[in-house]
Formats: structure tokens, C-alpha cells, sequence
């Protein structure tokens, strides 16, 4: 808990900062304490996470331009005739995820959706519904650097055949909630599987969002 609490005070300390940084551009004396700042955020959520400190501090150095605001992954829901969840296997971790990844600027978040399921599994998908919209933090995900939005989207295959190996994939399986795989679960946890099958066992389920 004390982690998870100066996680969260770290990535509040490197919003600030980086509020701070863009409106301190003619007040050096201003803007060489917010750089201290983010520093000093980056180093603690270096050392609270597995992430390298190069690649933290990379990442918010690219967003510095105004308030830093949560990132968006969004992850494509599909199910097979037999009700079966499709799920994709990461190279990154050896482990398994519904199709997805973070949104990309110029896209609207059902063209991400149907962008990562060409690329992970060859299928071709129409959008559906939004089923949930989920703050990382009140999750039980791994602990990492960023603030993150998940957007959960059902899917339904239009064409195509599976493809069992891409850049960012290994494996493409369907799998029922019984029976599913290891989860990569910086990328999904088990209640949110859980939950996605409630969408498909009652179509009338409002959406969830935290």
C-alpha cells in the first residue's frame, strides 16, 4: 500500500512539474525548480517500477507540452460462435491479452480498436459498443510509471483468418472464462475478463466506468 501511495505521489509531483515547466518558460529561476521536480519524480517511479529510468524520463520529456493527462489503452473484445473470448499471446512477456494497445493521435478510439486487431490477429472487425472505461490506478494491475484510461470495445470479426505470428504476438487462441491462459496483466487482469463476459452474457449491461 505505502508503494502504491508514493506511486501515486510521484506521478501527481511529474504532472505539476510539467505544468509548471511549460508555463515557466521566461522565469528560469521558476523553471529550473520544476525541472528538479520531475526529475525527482522520475527517479522515484524508476524505483518503484521496472521501467528504465531512461525510458521514463524519455517519455514525459516528449509530453511537455502543457498538463501531462492520462495515457489510453484500448483493448478489442471479441467472442467467437461457441462464446469464447479471443486473446493474443505478447512477445513482450511471454503472456496473454485481449488485442489492443495505446491509442494513436489521428485515430478515433473504434479505428484504434479495428487498427490493432488487423495488426495482432489478421482478423478484420466492425465496432460494436464501448463496454467500459477504466482508471489503471483503481485496478489491480502491476505498478508503473504512467497514469492510464483503458478502453474496453466489443468487436464482431467481419473476415479474415487468424494469424498465429506478428511483430507484437505469438499465439492467437479463443478461450473460455474457465480456461483462460496466464495473463499479461500490466495489459489485463482477470475481474476485467470476468467483467467482459458479463457483456456478453447480458447485452443490456450498462457500460462501466470508474
Amino acid at each position: 500500500m505505502q508503494n502504491l501511495n508514493l506511486l501515486s505521489i510521484a506521478k501527481r509531483l511529474q504532472s505539476i512539474a510539467q505544468a509548471g515547466i511549460f508555463y515557466s518558460e521566461d522565469k528560469p529561476f521558476d523553471l529550473e525548480r520544476y525541472e528538479e521536480v520531475s526529475q525527482l519524480s522520475v527517479q522515484i517511479l524508476n524505483n518503484l517500477t521496472d521501467e528504465p529510468i531512461e525510458k521514463i524520463g524519455n517519455l514525459f520529456t516528449q509530453e511537455r507540452n502543457g498538463y501531462q493527462t492520462p495515457k489510453v489503452d484500448i483493448r478489442a473484445v471479441i467472442f467467437n460462435e461457441l462464446g469464447q473470448i479471443l486473446m493474443v499471446k505478447e512477445k513482450v512477456d511471454g503472456y496473454w491479452s485481449l488485442p489492443g494497445g495505446w491509442a494513436d493521435v489521428g485515430y478515433t478510439p473504434a479505428e484504434v480498436a479495428i487498427k490493432e486487431v488487423r495488426e495482432e490477429t489478421g482478423l478484420a472487425v466492425k465496432t460494436v459498443r464501448l463496454l467500459a472505461v477504466m482508471d489503471k490506478r483503481n485496478h489491480s494491475h502491476p505498478p508503473e510509471g504512467w497514469y492510464v484510461y483503458k478502453i474496453f470495445i466489443l468487436c464482431e470479426k467481419i473476415s479474415g483468418n487468424i494469424l498465429t505470428d506478428t511483430t507484437e504476438t505469438s499465439d492467437i487462441q479463443y478461450f473460455s472464462l474457465e480456461n483462460l491462459p496466464p495473463l499479461s496483466e500490466p495489459r489485463n487482469i482477470y475481474s476485467q475478463i470476468k467483467m467482459m463476459f458479463e457483456f456478453r452474457d447480458d447485452d443490456k449491461k450498462e457500460v462501466y466506468f470508474d
